[in-house]
């Protein structure tokens, strides 16, 4: 579901919320800053289920890509879609930590899995089942 109700975001923009998930995946899996899976769990939240362009980091890296000429812009709706599992396996890390288990390592491997291939080649696989969830979805 194309979301219209929401402006558009910037692909690119996404990549570097990529990065920040790579990077907060790495802090939790390998050194003990399990909080900081706290990030993914907030902006996730912020940027899935209010709206992207609330969020201070991805104002920032919009405005990066922007005066780098590097601007592109998509519907929201997948990349809103990506934030809320993002959300999801973010909450799972945080209270993982809390409870001083270890469940918390499988979500935090997917994301930085999932968001190493994001960064590193512009592939975002939450948009790609989002769009194909809609595709079969379709009554036809």
């Amino acid at each position: 579901m194309l979301r219209f109700d929401i402006p558009p975001v910037c692909s690119n923009a996404y990549r570097f919320q990529a990065t920040m998930t790579f990077i907060v995946s790495a802090i939790y899996l390998f050194t003990p800053y399990q909080w900081a899976a706290l990030i993914i769990a907030l902006g996730g939240l912020l940027r899935g289920f209010v709206s992207p362009h609330k969020c201070l980091s991805y104002r920032l890296f919009a405005s990066l890509t922007r005066k780098m000429g590097k601007s592109k812009m998509v519907n929201a709706g997948s990349k809103m879609f990506a934030d809320k599992i993002a959300a999801i396996a973010g909450t799972a890390m945080v209270v993982s930590w809390l409870m001083g288990a270890s469940f918390g390592a499988i979500p935090a491997v997917a994301l930085l899995v999932f968001s190493f291939i994001d960064l590193s080649t512009g592939f975002c696989a939450a948009c790609w089942v989002y769009g194909w969830w809609y595709r079969v979805r379709q009554p036809g």
